[in-house]
């Protein structure tokens, strides 16, 4: 606790003394990322601090649609021209899919397991629901006068990242923050609309199609689902969120864990992991080179769909039989 005491009041000095920062994070930016960015670089602004968020890929519905959008520039971080870089969520710099950052102070901010410690300061808390919780606290650290805007983002990362608090990170230190939130003029009905009712009838035409690819195991605790490049050239859709069509499968009875396969493109697939209970996704999904929380982790499947289909299910049904542990460095 010490040690990310101390990591927060050192970002908070060097945040102060800077002048321009650039905010990045990971590659497929989610809603905890985009929102997080967004209360950062609005709590740079109150201090005088000129922020640029500048991420690798496009940012996704439904927060392509959010008015504060065109704060986010799509492209690479140029090699000079900034104090310091913030990556949030970024296990790694290849994380974020930045190329020019080696001359950077840079400050490592996460709060999955899986993270490197590569930064010149870190701060990781595996403990926390969202990284919007850091940001918050560091807020607090910083003594900025929240505004509701800042605590509108701030609230609608910890819900999404949370799934409207069904996930298994949901826990009373994120009840805590998103009550303080509130207060400070957050507006769970509008989030709520926002995150959740703002469906196409494409996007539900979507759901229908994965949910066809459903596959159960003999023993009943692993489900898979699949959504192909077609399903999505058919509809005419681009990227689109699909966390709530894994969360339908991972409600059937008896299933502990859920693999999600996107088709990236021919033969590449990522492999979305969603569990319940014991299962440790996290701990999966680095036995096959990725990584990410205890219910929530994904990592990236070359070959046949046919074969992969067939041999990843299998693999992962007997890794489930065995403890597993995760792999990360420890502060």
């Amino acid at each position: 606790m010490e040690m990310k005491k101390k990591s927060v009041e050192n970002i908070a000095e060097v945040f102060k003394k800077s002048k321009r920062i650039a905010i990045t994070s990971h590659l497929r930016p989610d809603g905890d990322s985009i929102c997080s960015s967004l209360a950062l670089a609005l709590m740079a602004k109150s201090l005088g601090i000129e922020a640029e968020i500048i991420n690798k890929d496009n940012t996704p519905f439904p927060f392509i649609n959010m008015p504060d959008v065109k704060r986010i520039k799509i492209g690479q971080i140029s090699p000079q021209g900034f104090d310091m870089v913030i990556l949030l969520e970024c296990a790694n710099v290849s994380r974020s899919g930045q190329k020019n950052l080696d001359a950077y102070f840079k400050i490592n901010i996460d709060h999955h397991h899986s993270n490197d410690y590569y930064a010149d300061i870190n701060w990781v808390d595996p403990h926390r629901s969202a990284v919007a919780e850091l940001i918050f606290i560091l807020g607090e650290t910083l003594g900025i006068r929240f505004t509701p805007q800042m605590a509108d983002h701030l609230y609608c990362a910890i819900v999404s990242d949370t799934g409207s608090f069904q996930f298994s990170n949901t826990n009373a230190k994120a009840f805590e923050i998103c009550h303080k939130l509130i207060l400070l003029g957050a507006s769970p009905i509008k989030t709520s609309e926002f995150l959740f009712n703002n469906n196409s009838p494409e996007k539900i035409k979507l759901l229908g199609l994965v949910l066809s690819t459903l596959v159960i195991n003999k023993k009943g605790n692993i489900a898979s689902i699949t959504m192909f490049k077609k399903f999505l050239e058919s509809l005419n859709l681009k990227e689109i969120d699909t966390e709530d069509i894994t969360t339908l499968a991972r409600s059937i009875s008896g299933i502990e864990i859920v693999l999600f396969f996107k088709e990236m493109q021919k033969d590449t697939f990522r492999v979305s992991l969603r569990s319940k209970g014991n299962a440790c996704s996290a701990c999966i999904a680095e036995r096959f080179g990725g990584g990410g929380h205890m219910n929530a982790a994904g990592f990236t499947a070359k070959g046949k769909y046919e074969i992969l289909k067939k041999e990843i299910p299998a693999k992962i049904e007997k890794l489930l039989t065995k403890p597993l542990h995760l792999n990360y460095s420890k502060e």
